[in-house]
């Protein structure tokens, strides 16, 4: 059982990412100032410094929570189907990642082009939508020669690709959107497969 101190913890960090986001989201990182989020959160500054070093630590964790939020979904979505090859299967969840970012285009800002597996390795103990993500690639390659090595970095690969394709084509419509962009990088992703 939580004590009710744990309780008020949890209740004030949950306020100030909630605060920190919408403001991220809706004034801009470089115009949002801890004293901004504070206020927002209803708490005092120094709880912020209890929980976060500055405002980046703050957004680094709202950037690692959100793209995991997003890769799970995705996972959890693609497992709700069944597929004859893993290459529909993989298509399939980069599919609903996108479509997830052309609903949800203040998210893909926040992140940027930090849906990053990079990140994800940090947080591999700590989100168990990381562990499943994986085991679709191990089971994938599973009757293929690759090292474990060498499905980690396609995996990087093809995460690092999708990001970027999605921020530039969602966000900035460059080269083009995404709509005209999905098929090169459906077919970019199976010559990486």
């Amino acid at each position: 059982m939580i004590s009710k101190i744990e309780k008020n913890k949890k209740i004030k960090e949950k306020s100030l990412y909630t605060a920190a986001y919408d403001l991220f989201t809706t004034k801009g990182i470089n115009e949002t100032a801890i004293s901004d989020i504070v206020k927002k959160a209803g708490v005092a500054k120094g709880t912020f410094y209890l929980y976060f070093k500055d405002k980046y630590d703050i957004l680094d964790k709202i950037i690692l929570n959100k793209s995991c939020h997003v890769l799970g979904e995705a996972i959890r979505q693609t497992k709700l189907n069944s597929f004859n090859k893993f290459e529909d299967e993989l298509l399939y969840f980069i599919d609903y990642i996108i479509e997830y970012f052309k609903k949800d285009k203040l998210m893909l800002k926040l992140i940027y082009k930090n849906l990053s597996w990079g990140i994800f390795k940090k947080a591999y103990k700590d989100y168990e939508e990381i562990h499943e993500i994986y085991g679709l690639f191990e089971r994938g390659y599973e009757d293929s020669s690759l090292s474990k090595e060498d499905i980690d970095k396609t995996l990087f690969m093809i995460i690092e690709l999708t990001g970027s394709v999605c921020y530039s084509s969602i966000i900035l419509n460059e080269p083009t959107g995404i709509d005209d962009m999905k098929p090169i990088l459906f077919k970019t992703i199976k010559k990486i497969i």
